[in-house]
C-alpha cells in the first residue's frame, strides 16, 4: 500500500519550517497572475494564506469578510484588483518581503 499525505498539510508544514519556500510560493503566485494564469495563482495564494496568515487574520487586515476572501481565492474566484492587491500586500507584509519586478522587452 502506498503512503500518501494531504497536500495542503504538506504545504503548511513546509512553509512553517522553510521561510524561503513561502517566499517562493508568493513569487510564483505573482508571476502566474502576471503571466495570465490566474486560476493557478489563486490556488497557490490560497494555500499560502492557509499556511501563514490564515483567513481570519487576513479578513481583519483587509477589512473583508473571511468567507469572501475564501471565494476570491477559489478556483473560480474573481477578486478585483483592489482586493488582490490587498491580499498580496498582507501576505507580503506577513512574510516580510518586497517584490522586485523585472520586465523583458518584446523583440
Amino acid at each position: 500500500m502506498a503512503l500518501t499525505r494531504n497536500f495542503k498539510q504538506t504545504v503548511i508544514e513546509r512553509v512553517e519550517r522553510d521561510p524561503l519556500f513561502a517566499k517562493a510560493l508568493l513569487d510564483e503566485a505573482a508571476t502566474l497572475f502576471l503571466s495570465g494564469e490566474p486560476e493557478t495563482a489563486r490556488l497557490i495564494l490560497r494555500d499560502l494564506v492557509n499556511a501563514t496568515i490564515g483567513f481570519e487574520q487576513l479578513a481583519e487586515i483587509t477589512d473583508k469578510p473571511s468567507k469572501s476572501l475564501h471565494r476570491m481565492l477559489s478556483q473560480r474566484g474573481n477578486p478585483s484588483m483592489d482586493n488582490l492587491a490587498a491580499i498580496f500586500g498582507a501576505v507580503r507584509h506577513w512574510l516580510k518581503v518586497a517584490f522586485d519586478v523585472h520586465t523583458i522587452e518584446a523583440a
